[in-house]
């Protein structure tokens, strides 16, 4: 797993200085928030994107099950990539 950076004063900077003032409401109506429902929008998010590769997936090969389309997603969404003999 690669190892986390650490940013310095001038990276926080950069990243700030190209934020629009949406994003500022955002992080402001974000932050009052309590954690459990900070989550939810990046949950949300996830749920899309599964459902749009779900729907292309399913498009592109009618002939798949559902669950067959559903370990394609994962294939895709996954990093990691396993051995086609199954083992560990």
């Amino acid at each position: 797993m690669a190892e986390k950076q650490i940013l310095t004063p001038e990276d926080i900077s950069k990243i700030v200085e190209g934020l629009n003032p949406i994003d500022w409401v955002q992080m402001e109506l974000l932050a009052k928030l309590p954690p459990g429902q900070r989550i939810l929008p990046t949950l949300n998010a996830t749920l899309m994107v599964r459902a749009g590769l779900r729907s292309a997936f399913t498009k592109k090969f009618p002939e798949l099950s559902k669950s067959e389309i559903n370990m394609m997603i994962l294939k895709y969404l996954t990093p990691v990539r396993m051995e086609k003999h199954g083992s560990i």
